[in-house]
């Protein structure tokens, strides 16, 4: 490969997929990252296709592939070309492909499954809000509203299979980031805690059978802890639901609250009325912490997940996801320190401890 400043079409050759992109000089990595919307697509498309299902017997030629799944064996054949290129899916000989390690996440029903993340991922919900980033970058207002015309979780109301969708995907997101914010983090010495904006009370669950001697509380609105996750049943008396807005009052008297992925969904304003209620219901109980489930984003010019999340949030909700400076300026105003050191760059459990004679900023909205 040549070194100059630019390169021709001859550079590529032998160069295949993102682990490479490293090697190629400036201006074709430039391009690169502009055929991200294509590659999405392609990945998109294999998902909803199942092609990762049926590659799971064995490898098959994209004219099997195509017979299978109702499309044309050529085109169908040029879309898994490109997944291979990128890793997804090996290509054999005579136009032959089977599934791989990356594939993998691909399948649906199986533990590590991505693919209703992906379905999310590739949905309009999220892309054409990313059309209109350059409305949000010159207004400072979510992106969402103005294309679809209502708030985001009005939009799942009136749209059920959009909303079945959205719940599949932040399913498989919490059974993720569920196992690690359970390594990274030593839940015993709480006794009763309570989920807040807990959902379907999965991670809570989750959190109960992992610690036998714990008892919860799920507090989310009315409509959403009616559809609580079947494992509480088997939970008996240690697993209660409350339903109740977090804006408003919050069940008081237990030693631990858990916010998991709540407040990246809110600006700092709306934060901080949601972490003072919570500092409210922790008065009867001086030794009670506040466990803030979110990913930490990370330093400055290197990768990290949070990042691209961020944008999400933004363009959503006009929320945001923090770095350690912007949660410890946070939970500051809100009567709050972090009193653990979690790692950057990932899902992270904030411990958090309330103040003494701090005064509360917003604490009345």
């Amino acid at each position: 490969m040549t070194t100059g400043t630019w390169a021709t079409d001859a550079d590529l050759t032998g160069v295949v997929g993102p682990a490479e992109s490293n090697y190629l000089p400036p201006n074709l990595r430039l391009l690169l990252l502009t055929d991200g919307k294509r590659i999405s697509q392609v990945v998109q498309v294999i998902a909803e296709l199942g092609v990762a299902d049926l590659l799971a017997g064995g490898p098959l030629t994209a004219t099997e592939l195509a017979a299978q799944t109702g499309t044309d064996p050529d085109a169908l054949g040029r879309v898994l070309r490109v997944a291979a290129s990128f890793g997804v899916f090996t290509q054999l000989a005579h136009n032959t492909y089977e599934i791989n390690d990356l594939a993998q996440g691909l399948r649906s029903n199986t533990p590590n499954s991505q693919r209703e993340l992906v379905l999310f991922n590739g949905d309009d919900m999220l892309t054409r809000s990313y059309q209109q980033l350059m409305y949000t970058v010159r207004t400072g207002k979510p992106a969402f509203p103005q294309v679809f015309g209502s708030s985001f979780f009005d939009y799942l109301t009136a749209n059920p299979q959009k909303a079945r969708l959205f719940d599949a995907a932040m399913m498989q997101m919490s059974r993720t980031t569920g196992a690690l914010l359970l390594a990274q983090y030593d839940f015993a010495a709480l006794q009763s805690v309570v989920d807040v904006g807990g959902g379907t009370g999965l991670f809570l669950s989750r959190l109960l059978q992992e610690y036998p001697a714990m008892h919860g509380v799920l507090f989310d609105l009315p409509d959403v802890v009616t559809a609580a996750d079947p494992a509480v049943d088997r939970l008996g008396e240690r697993f209660r639901i409350v339903g109740g807005d977090f804006f408003g009052p919050i069940p008081a008297g237990h030693d631990g609250y858990l916010l998991k992925a709540v407040l990246h969904d809110w600006n700092d304003d709306d934060a901080i009325t949601i972490l003072s209620r919570i500092r409210e219901a922790m008065t009867s109980r001086p030794d009670s912490r506040l466990l803030i489930c979110e990913f930490l984003v990370g330093p400055g010019n290197q990768w990290d997940r949070g990042k691209l999340l961020d944008l999400d949030m933004m363009l959503r909700f006009g929320g945001r996801e923090r770095d350690r400076n912007q949660w410890i300026e946070l939970l500051g105003r809100a009567g709050f320190c972090l009193t653990n050191d979690p790692p950057d760059g990932r899902w992270a459990v904030l411990e958090c401890r309330p103040t003494r004679n701090t005064q509360q900023t917003n604490a009345s909205h």
